[in-house]
C-alpha cells in the first residue's frame, strides 16, 4: 500500500487515526447544507484536523491515496463567524492537537519504538 516503513506502534496508530478520519468524513457528508447541526461541522473539522496534522508531521506518504484532505482549505469561507463555522474550527484545532498528542513519543523515549 505504501513505501513508508514505520514501527508497528506507529502503523497501528496511523491506521486507527485514518479510520477515524474516514468515518467522520462519511458521517459528515453534506455538512455544508446543515448549519443547524454543529456536531456535523465539528466532526468534519476534526477529520480535517487529523489529516492536516498527519501531513504536517510527514506521514502523508504513509496514507497515500487511502485518505486525502477531501475539503479545500477555504471550505468554510463565509461561515467562520457563525456558530457552525466556529464548531468546524474547534474540531479542526482539536483534531490536530489530539493527533499530535497521540503520535508524540513518551517522555524520555525519543521517537524510536
Amino acid at each position: 500500500m505504501n513505501a513508508m516503513r514505520l514501527p508497528g506502534r506507529h502503523r497501528a496508530l496511523l491506521d486507527e487515526l485514518l479510520a477515524i478520519a474516514e468515518r467522520l468524513y462519511a458521517e459528515s457528508e453534506g455538512f455544508l447544507e446543515r448549519p443547524d447541526d454543529a456536531q456535523l461541522w465539528y466532526n468534519r473539522g476534526y477529520a480535517y484536523g487529523i489529516l492536516r496534522a498527519l501531513d504536517a508531521l510527514g506521514y502523508a506518504p504513509y496514507f497515500g491515496d487511502r485518505m486525502q484532505r477531501v475539503d479545500a482549505e477555504d471550505i468554510i469561507s463565509g461561515h467562520e463567524l457563525m456558530p457552525w463555522g466556529k464548531a468546524w474550527q474547534h474540531g479542526l484545532e482539536m483534531g490536530e492537537k489530539e493527533t499530535r498528542e497521540v503520535l508524540a513519543p513518551a517522555p524520555g523515549r525519543g521517537s524510536a519504538d
